[in-house]
Parts: C-alpha cells; structure tokens; sequence
C-alpha cells in the first residue's frame, strides 16, 4: 500500500501552480470534471513518484485559511528558503525542531490560498516511535 496524493482546494490554478513549481513539483497530470479540473503534481520517478491533487472549482467560496497542511521533505532547506524569499515568499517563523528532535527540522510557509506547507529538511522516514496506549 502507498499513499497516492492528498488534495487541497485551491482559488487560483496559475498562482498555486507558480508557487508549486518554486518549490520543485511538476504538473504531473490533469483530470477534467467540469467544471471541477484537478491537477496532479509531484516529482517525476519511473513509480509515477509521490503526487497531490489541487481542485480548481471555479465558482466555489474561499474555504478558511490555514485548514491541513502538506509535508514536503526537501534535499536542502536553507537553500530552498533563500530560492522562495527571493520570490518573496516568507516562512511563518524560522526552522526550528518540533518536540526538540534532532533528527527533524522543519518551517512552514502558505501557498497562495494560504494553505500550510510544512518543509521537512532532508530526508525522514515514517517515524517509529511507539504507539499511545
């Protein structure tokens, strides 16, 4: 089993797109249900690679800001972070490391529809702590 895309709602197909590209995702695929058109990013592997979904509905209200968020484990944080504040796109604080794990450092940044992005510096492999009583 793996995990095929998550999907956000988004306003702006040409903005979220560009914002997208920034951080490295291609346009993988589209499927047209109109009025709805749903676009498939990723990164292009010989598997298909890890993709998500963006749903274009032209005529649906803004959903809330900030609602889910999308991981993205990236080769070089700082590196990326100076690529998007050069574009102009700021993290909403600086990277830190959740729970004060040393094995993990991340930031967030919002799209243009101000959906959290989550970047995850480097490499991280599905956690393997124990499970909650």
């Amino acid at each position: 089993m793996r995990i095929h895309h998550a999907n956000i709602q988004i306003a702006d197909i040409e903005a979220s797109l560009a914002f997208y590209r920034r951080l490295g995702l291609e346009v993988l695929g589209c499927l047209r249900l109109d009025p709805v058109v749903l676009y498939y990013l990723g990164v292009p592997s010989e598997d298909g690679g890890a993709v998500f979904e963006l749903t274009a509905n032209p005529g649906l209200a803004q959903r809330s800001p900030g609602t889910g968020h999308l991981a993205l484990a990236v080769d070089d944080l700082d590196t990326l972070l100076r690529r998007l504040a050069s574009d102009g796109i700021e993290p909403e604080a600086p990277p830190f490391h959740p729970g004060d794990r040393p094995d993990l450092r991340v930031c967030f940044v919002r799209d243009p529809d101000e959906t959290r992005v989550e970047l995850i510096d480097g490499e991280f492999p599905v956690p393997g702590d124990p499970l909650p009583q």
